[in-house]
């Protein structure tokens, strides 16, 4: 049974939440909408490698790796410059890095997946 490398982040989506309601009401916008969750089991198998990657702190790849994720889409919730981080997800067969990465964010220890260059994240839920 593989087990996952950041298994501290147990209760990591409920972190976030409570983060997020401390501030005030959370509003539903269209890129809230684009947030949703992914089980860790149903994650690509490249995603795994990249995700003990981080846990092991590299190398990576690619010269991106761990640099800060800016956010410009909007996409995840609003955090301060250099919260979040981007990892590559290798794409089997490409000749580039491919569309597939995962975001990290530090202070409450989340993990997001997203197949779509940017456009949609899951959450990854490291309990199913």
């Amino acid at each position: 049974m593989r087990f996952p490398p950041r298994a501290t982040r147990v209760g990591a989506a409920a972190a976030l939440l409570s983060a997020l309601l401390v501030g005030g009401t959370v509003a539903a916008t269209p890129a809230s909408a684009a947030v949703g969750t992914i089980c860790y089991g149903d994650l690509p198998s490249q995603a795994y490698d990249t995700l003990d990657l981080i846990a092991s702190g590299g190398p990576y790849p690619y010269s991106q790796d761990g640099t800060v994720f800016r956010n410009s889409e909007g996409v995840l919730p609003g955090q301060p410059s250099g919260y979040y981080h981007e990892y590559t997800v290798k794409t089997p067969g490409s000749s580039t890095r491919g569309a597939r990465r995962i975001v990290t964010g530090e202070e409450y220890q989340e993990d997001y997946y997203t197949s779509d260059h940017y456009a949609t994240f899951d959450l990854i839920d490291f309990g199913c």
